[in-house]
């Protein structure tokens, strides 16, 4: 089933540090979600089929785009964007947005909001079973020879006589879909907006995050 919790788009600005109501200084990712803007609205009783909000955000410039994009977004009067992404929502909240309207953060969230926020977190190139599952690596005494970074053993001998899937092998590090739950909302500034979260999200500066009310909150 999809997960249908309404969120905005928006791209990661970095780290900082901020006071929060205790005086206490707290480590926090600045997400900006300025010019989030709803380009379609998809209901269940439409072709369609499903409930869902489609986003834009980011400017792109018109030689980037293709004439039949550049007629869709002339339609319904908005400038043409470079991340378009689709959010789920239920069939009462399908009411509440209209196609070229562009949201607000702060009738979304709330400071003290648990959220979820997904990215791509970074590439790593290939690595080792070391750094890419926390091995412990071998022994480094007693005559080991060349295996200090190994993995260990694979194999299942006989049965089932195959390396079992899933099995942690090295390879490809980073550079996947990350979601990273029950984020605190510290700040909020509403006319730049922007996000101040605890802690770190996924991926690189400027990289693209989805943020959603949280689907298992945690007091």
């Amino acid at each position: 089933m999809a997960n249908e919790q309404m969120g905005l788009l928006g791209f990661k600005v970095g780290m900082t540090q901020i006071y929060n109501e205790s005086n206490n200084i707290v480590p926090v990712t600045v997400v900006s979600v300025a010019g989030n803007t709803v380009l379609r609205v998809k209901t269940e009783e439409g072709k369609d089929g499903y409930n869902a909000v489609q986003l834009g955000i980011g400017d792109r410039k018109a030689k980037h785009t293709t004439k039949p994009q550049q007629v869709a977004f002339e339609k319904i009067n908005v400038a043409p964007k470079k991340f378009i992404r689709e959010v789920r929502i239920t069939a009462d909240e399908v009411g509440k947005f209209e196609s070229g309207k562009e949201l607000n953060v702060a009738d979304f969230f709330s400071i003290g909001d648990k959220i979820d926020v997904t990215g791509t977190s970074k590439g790593r190139g290939f690595a080792g079973v070391m750094k890419r599952h926390n091995f412990a690596g071998f022994i480094r005494s007693h005559g080991t020879h060349e295996y200090f970074r190994h993995g260990g053993s694979i194999g299942t001998r006989l049965t089932p006589g195959h390396v079992i899937k899933g099995k942690k092998m090295p390879g490809h590090m980073g550079n996947k879909r990350v979601t990273v739950q029950n984020l605190h909302v510290e700040r909020i500034d509403a006319e730049r907006g922007l996000l101040f979260i605890r802690g770190g999200v996924p991926g690189a500066n400027k990289g693209l995050l989805l943020v959603r009310s949280s689907v298992k909150s945690q007091n």
